[in-house]
């Protein structure tokens, strides 16, 4: 079955980095776009990032933008999203999950995509 597992989460200095992984199973990740999403508490849920299936192109919100980058190695079946000068306001669970096959990198409305994580805790925090 499909299966997506996130790691990499953690507790991390404001400025510091983390490097989150997204494991497929079940599926050829060659042909999805993923996204990551992230809530903090309280919160709604938001898009953070999405990388395409065919170029890895790649789509971020605009308060990560310059901090944040996604890549994808389809030889492991994993994403990651490598986070840079982080800020307590990007604590949250991280999420990431699998664009429906007719939608492209370019928004986060939820409705596109289909499998989920169960995500992983980062905290920024000193």
């Amino acid at each position: 079955q499909v299966q997506l597992v996130e790691s990499g989460g953690g507790l991390v200095q404001p400025g510091g980095s983390l490097r989150l992984s997204c494991a497929a199973s079940g599926f050829t990740l060659d042909y999805y776009a993923i996204g990551w999403f992230r809530q903090a508490p309280g919160k709604e849920r938001e898009g953070v990032s999405c990388i395409s299936p065919s170029d890895s192109s790649s789509y971020y919100a605009d308060s990560v933008k310059g901090r944040f980058t996604i890549s994808r190695d389809n030889a492991k079946s994993t994403v990651y999203l490598q986070m840079h000068s982080l800020k307590p306001e990007d604590t949250a669970v991280y999420y990431c999950a699998t664009k429906r096959p007719r939608y492209v990198c370019g928004g986060f409305p939820e409705y596109e995509y289909e499998y989920w994580g169960q995500g992983t805790q980062v905290t920024v925090s000193s």
